[in-house]
């Protein structure tokens, strides 16, 4: 390996200490193949997606794709630059900032026996978490919110035992105007 080489890899190491995670959201067209036009330009350039989710919108030709990525300021500028380049993205914003709502949804499948459902029921309770489902020996929670409560409760249910866990990653909104 050459001097420029080693040069190379040290900025790239360092500009790696400089990662943020960002939450970008597209207004794209409603066609087949638009999501996975999007993924493979992250996965072409060696991007990574932490999440992404994609749903019509209220305009039934409009998609919303939100996706959550690690990256430093240089590398979010490209991505934001070639993004911009398919033909199927009607708009794209970058909403990390604290003025756009983002909530995450979780179901998480913990085991229940008669010792532990007070303790479970305690803590949906106080994350405002429901109990969508009841087994002999498990309960399924429904836990909305921002991606650290979601970790909190994970992390205090964990000791009684999750069996399934499904999140559906990031989604936002920027606040309207009042």
């Amino acid at each position: 390996m050459g001097t420029h080489g080693r040069h190379q890899a040290v900025y790239r190491w360092g500009s790696l200490m400089k990662e943020e995670k960002h939450v970008l959201t597209m207004l794209v067209e409603n066609e087949p193949g638009v999501t996975a036009r999007v993924s493979g330009l992250f996965a072409s350039r060696g991007y990574n997606i932490e999440t992404i989710c994609g749903a019509p919108t209220a305009n039934p030709k409009m998609s919303r794709i939100t996706i959550s990525t690690k990256t430093n300021p240089e590398m979010l500028e490209q991505i934001m630059k070639q993004i911009r380049r398919l033909i199927n993205v009607i708009k794209l914003r970058d909403m990390t900032g604290k003025e756009a709502v983002k909530r995450e949804m979780a179901l998480i499948c913990v085991k229940a026996d008669p010792g532990t459902r007070r303790e479970i029921q305690r803590l949906a309770q106080t994350f405002r978490a429901k109990v969508v489902d009841t087994g002999a020996s498990h309960y399924i929670l429904e836990v909305t919110g921002r991606q650290d409560k979601i970790d909190a409760l994970i992390e205090l249910l964990r000791p009684m035992g999750i069996k399934k866990l499904a999140r559906s990653g990031v989604l936002a909104l920027y606040r309207e105007p009042l």
